[in-house]
């Protein structure tokens, strides 16, 4: 499985195919809904955080990330801090050791990236950290992929399998807003806590 050395080593090498560059369509669209940008928003695998960039430039003012590779966090805090300081907590660590209640976990390729033996705990662990009404809300793979992961595919049916008994399903269906390159391959998840 992945370590922080394998992840280290890809930000390290600029090794990241997965990183489009921005924020993804489906998740902006999302943000730009929400009214409350007081609520505490967690980013777990933030990779990059261009989620968390826009979060942050349109006035969320508690957002958290974690992510495993110390290399990518120390280059998180040369981008974000000083400006966003007061807004934003960096924590490099292991998300399935977190603590803590969110009202808001945002899933943008962190799924696809852990061991498929992992889903269920993730599944588990969310639900932990959520708080009473919290949300799940996110892009999840809806493909297979034809070499061994990360990234990891998977599809609707078994993802409903890790989630029904934990979550209300508000929104789990295609995404009609993907980028060119990944239209029809993924699902727009958005959960709330049971």
């Amino acid at each position: 499985m992945p370590n922080q050395d394998y992840w280290n080593i890809r930000y390290k090498e600029g090794q990241t195919g997965w990183d489009v560059g921005n924020i993804s369509q489906p998740l902006k669209e999302y943000f730009d809904q929400i009214e409350n940008h007081d609520l505490s928003v967690l980013i777990p695998g933030c990779g990059n955080a261009y989620e968390a960039q826009y979060l942050l430039e349109n006035g969320f003012t508690n957002v958290t990330l974690v992510d495993i590779s110390d290399i990518l966090i120390r280059q998180l805090e040369e981008r974000f801090y000083p400006k966003y300081q007061d807004h934003l907590h960096l924590i490099h660590g292991d998300f399935f050791e977190m603590q803590g209640s969110y009202d808001l976990i945002v899933e943008q390729t962190f799924f696809c990236a852990l061991d498929p033996n992992l889903r269920e705990n993730y599944a588990q662990k969310m639900n932990e950290l959520l708080t009473e009404n919290g949300k799940l809300v996110g892009v999840m793979f809806n493909r297979d992929f034809d070499h061994d992961g990360p990234p990891f595919g998977g599809n609707r049916e078994e993802y409903l399998d890790y989630f029904t008994d934990r979550f209300h399903l508000k929104h789990f269906s295609d995404c009609y807003n993907s980028i060119p390159p990944r239209q029809g391959s993924e699902l727009f998840i958005c959960l709330s806590k049971k």
